[in-house]
């Protein structure tokens, strides 16, 4: 069994400490390796614990103050952003196209047609000429037409809105008042969405 002893790690940290003096290049290289890991430290160690000194000076601005040795005042650095806009322009209004218009009322004509017997299906495929695939496939299948108070159209519609590319248009039946947003697609007119009013 080898004995251990003292002398033996001397000589190996002797080694290890005495190698960059061992020649110039090893020396050269151990400063350069110093200097690498100073700089790392010095560039991780301020984002690891934050900027002592860093302010804000207000939304769009960021201000940093900070003071050197030797230096009385600290030195700001201030910089504006320009500001950011958060909301878009609302659309420009437009005169009211007369195929959305009877777009929306034959679409009514057929959400209140459901006779007795109707079942969803059929009343739904009465519906899809005149609808987004989107809002016939997705939320107009939950609607039971047994629960539709209306039978059909009984007055002329009227436009309540229009932007370029979609109106919104009252159109009364002798139940409620159904209040349906119609937008320009490329097949034409359909409705994507619409209200009752009692």
């Amino acid at each position: 069994m080898p004995i251990r002893t003292n002398r033996g790690r001397t000589a190996v940290y002797r080694r290890l400490w005495g190698w960059p003096l061992r020649s110039p290049r090893h020396l050269v290289g151990t400063l350069v390796i110093l200097a690498v890991v100073l700089t790392a430290l010095g560039i991780l160690l301020p984002k690891a614990i934050g900027k002592p000194g860093q302010t804000a000076s207000g939304p769009g601005s960021s201000a940093t103050a900070t003071s050197r040795p030797g230096v009385a005042a600290p030195v700001t650095v201030t910089s504006t952003l320009p500001p950011r806009l958060t909301t878009q322009p609302p659309p420009s209004s437009a005169p009211p196209d007369q195929d959305g218009v009877r777009v929306a009322k034959e679409w009514v004509t057929a959400w209140a047609n459901h006779p007795d017997g109707t079942t969803t299906e059929q009343w739904l495929s009465g519906l899809k000429p005149y609808t987004t695939d989107e809002f016939w496939s997705t939320d107009l299948r939950t609607v039971d037409p047994a629960n539709i108070t209306a039978t059909r159209v009984n007055g002329e519609p009227r436009v309540a809105s229009s932007v370029t590319g979609s109106m919104e248009v009252d159109v009364p039946t002798d139940g409620p008042k159904v209040r349906v947003t119609v937008v320009k697609t490329n097949p034409g007119w359909r409705v994507t969405k619409f209200t009752q009013a009692g």
